[in-house]
């Protein structure tokens, strides 16, 4: 199956809100999947996601993480590396707690060093990180394609490393048109993404699929922001029509800022194809 994501608790949940008010939202609007957004930190109470496991479970709604922001596998501080990798297993460890899937990671920054150099060191944190994996048996460490050339997360990069390790990416085609300064923006080129993915993870890896999709604002210097669909380059509805075709399943969350909107829209045109 294909699930359509919110990313974060929907707009329209009423307040006080929080993820299991999110996850009763949702299901009333229709949608099987929420990200749940730990941008900004990691909670720490695990009878909290005990009970964001039950709900969502008793929902059948699918789960998603994405990890904070304030991650970087190639800072030259040991420090500032030390605290990125906590922030990875913390959020990882956290998501098997509430029965997520996968976690979203923004990997690294390149910070002028070759791309080589950058590669090994987000390897060898990786490599450090799944050292930890007892403790989030079930749950995958999804790297996100980025935006902006000055970060860590090609295509090709992440899916190199995803195979060594046995993992699989959070493909964003927003990112991949912002960051190459609008292309990635057509069936040809998506389907080429999708054999290119198959070529490294295999054929089932396409069965369970992390990504983001949405509209973007870019420059000839990558990402800007977020758009709804509507307002955008992103020919969306010829997205749709590869996932279909193609037959891919697994969690595609909607990052518009209409969030459960465009959501909605993107599920509905799906089911209509």
């Amino acid at each position: 199956m294909l699930h359509f994501a919110v990313a974060g608790v929907p707009l329209s949940t009423p307040a006080p809100g929080g993820t299991v008010e999110g996850l009763l939202r949702a299901k009333k609007l229709g949608l099987t999947a929420m990200e749940i957004e730990w941008v900004q930190n990691v909670p720490k109470s695990t009878e909290r996601m005990a009970e964001i496991r039950e709900t969502a479970e008793k929902l059948k709604i699918a789960l998603t993480v994405h990890a904070p922001y304030f991650v970087n596998l190639n800072a030259a501080d040991p420090a500032t590396l030390a605290a990125s990798k906590k922030r990875v297993i913390d959020a990882l460890s956290m998501a098997e707690l509430a029965g997520a899937r996968s976690v979203c990671v923004h990997a690294a920054f390149n910070l002028g060093l070759t791309a080589a150099k950058v590669y090994d060191n987000v390897r060898r944190a990786t490599e450090a990180i799944l050292k930890t994996k007892k403790v989030f048996p079930h749950v995958n460490l999804a790297y996100e394609t980025m935006g902006k050339p000055t970060q860590f997360g090609t295509l090709e990069e992440l899916l190199r490393l995803s195979k060594e390790f046995d993992l699989y990416p959070c493909i964003d085609p927003a990112h991949m048109h912002a960051r190459t300064n609008g292309a990635w923006n057509s069936a040809k080129e998506w389907n080429e993404m999708f054999d290119l993915y198959e070529q490294y993870l295999g054929k089932k890896s396409l069965k369970t699929v992390h990504m983001h999709y949405s509209g973007i604002a870019y420059t000839d210097k990558g990402e800007r922001k977020h758009l709804p669909l509507k307002e955008s380059d992103a020919k969306w509805k010829d997205f749709l029509k590869v996932l279909k075709n193609r037959k891919i399943e697994g969690v595609v969350v909607c990052e518009s800022p209409l969030m459960e909107d465009d959501t909605l829209l993107l599920q509905k045109t799906y089911a209509k194809l």
